[in-house]
């Protein structure tokens, strides 16, 4: 079966009522981005961040996987196919897709501020006192401003065996996660499917543009690639 590697980001979700990462005025859910998504911010109010994702997975509780979800699923059964998102969400999974990549983390995880090998499910609040096995402070499992994205190699060695690349949703100008394409094999089929298309961050003889939302574009990925 021919390799399919399928980017997801923010516009992935967002038909499923996620906001996307952050408003045309920088500021996510309302909040400066540094404060809640950064160590620096952690270390300022602990409180505010834990509290800030105490509400994002609370909402993750009330949203559904979309109709573009499934249909990245029902690619597997012609291709083999992973997927390597930008999102935080567990929408893909809950969707049925096998082999996910989650580059920023997720959110129905936390781990250890002293061992980040120590991860664990958590579907509550986390507050301040909850601890690991080490008696450390818990923390949300997101890879936040400043960080290193643990995944990434993986991720790079997945992209540089694609046969096909699709990328939807995301505005590709988010390193290193923008910088994947660059890993493609020459001559592999890129489909990019997003209502309003970066065109420029990609220079790609092999791009095929579908100027649509992740349902309908999906949609028409399917005809292209099954039917």
């Amino acid at each position: 079966m021919k390799e399919l590697v399928v980017l997801t980001g923010a516009g992935m979700s967002a038909e499923s009522g996620i906001n996307t990462f952050r408003d045309a005025d920088g500021l996510w859910e309302g909040h400066d981005i540094m404060k809640v998504a950064s160590p620096e911010g952690y270390k300022n109010n602990p409180e505010l961040v834990l509290d800030f994702y105490n509400k994002r997975r609370k909402q993750l509780k009330e949203v559904s996987p979309n109709k573009g979800h499934f249909n990245l699923v029902k690619l597997e059964k012609y291709y083999q196919v992973t997927v390597i998102t930008q999102n935080v969400d567990d929408l893909h999974e809950r969707a049925g897709s096998k082999n996910v990549i989650h580059l920023h983390g997720e959110l129905r995880k936390v781990r250890s501020t002293s061992d980040s090998s120590l991860v664990y499910y958590w579907e509550e609040d986390l507050e301040l006192g909850d601890t690991c096995e080490k008696n450390s402070q818990l923390r949300p499992h997101i890879v936040w401003f400043g960080e290193s994205v643990p995944t990434i190699n993986k991720a790079i060695d997945i992209v540089k065996k694609a046969d096909i690349l699709i990328i939807i949703g995301t505005s590709m100008q988010v390193y290193p996660a923008a910088g994947l394409i660059d890993y493609v094999k020459t001559n592999v089929p890129i489909y990019f499917i997003d209502p309003k298309p970066n065109i420029n961050s990609i220079q790609n003889p092999y791009l095929e543009i579908i100027e649509n939302g992740a349902i309908k574009g999906t949609e028409e990925l399917l005809k292209k690639l099954i039917y």
